[in-house]
């Protein structure tokens, strides 16, 4: 099946991004809606869900993607695969997750993924990256005590922005005493991953775990 094309950017801030994604009835999204949920923010065309719900039916996995037609075609193959663990959802991250995540059952949330994020590169253009103060508070609120979010960018501004925000929270702790982690701990790597890696880049990644907040 030929890549459908899309423009690379999408201004998250825009008036046609502003609608809230309703909440999803996971009964009817996945077959087993009580299995340990893995979500990635910002998966593109998918593949690395596609690969990970393939070695791990054992979790539910749930992309979101704010450029619609990578969506309409990620799940069109998870269709033709037969995949019941996996779903693709348009949406934008930075004003749907709160009403995504709040009706997800108790500690489904284990596993959450960020990786190679639109940088933005100018200032003036910062809000428009994803990992916003705002986003790393709802992350904290509904990810399961013990739960992962793994970080990842080529660009190390936008890696470092990553790690600082999270690194901020009392909610993440930092895994590993590296500035950062070396290997990829997931059992598959990004399409973007394997680009800047094959050009002999730094990819610059970073593990946090969500730790019991005592108040």
């Amino acid at each position: 099946m030929a890549a459908v094309r899309v423009r690379q950017h999408v201004n998250p801030l825009a008036q046609k991004y502003q609608t809230p994604a309703s909440p999803l009835d996971w009964k009817k999204v996945y077959v087993q809606p009580n299995q340990q949920l893995h979500l990635d923010i910002g998966c593109a065309r998918g593949q690395f869900l596609l690969n990970m719900a393939q070695i791990e039916p054992n979790w539910n996995f749930l992309g979101l993607e704010i450029r619609e037609p990578l969506v309409v075609e990620a799940n069109k193959l998870r269709s033709e695969l037969g995949l019941t663990n996996l779903h693709y959802l348009f949406c934008n991250a930075n004003n749907s997750l709160r009403s995504l995540l709040s009706s997800l059952p108790s500690g489904a949330l284990q596993r959450v993924t960020i990786q190679f994020p639109d940088p933005w590169f100018k200032t003036r253009h910062a809000k428009r990256r994803v990992v916003q103060p705002e986003l790393v508070e709802e992350l904290a609120d509904y990810l399961a005590v013990g739960g992962v979010v793994f970080l990842q960018s080529d660009m190390k501004f936008v890696a470092v922005e990553m790690r600082d925000r999270f690194a901020a929270h009392p909610a993440f702790e930092k895994l590993g005493t590296e500035e950062w982690l070396m290997e990829n701990p997931l059992p598959v790597p990004t399409e973007r991953e394997i680009t800047t890696q094959k050009k002999g880049e730094p990819v610059y990644r970073a593990l946090f775990i969500k730790q019991q907040v005592v108040n």
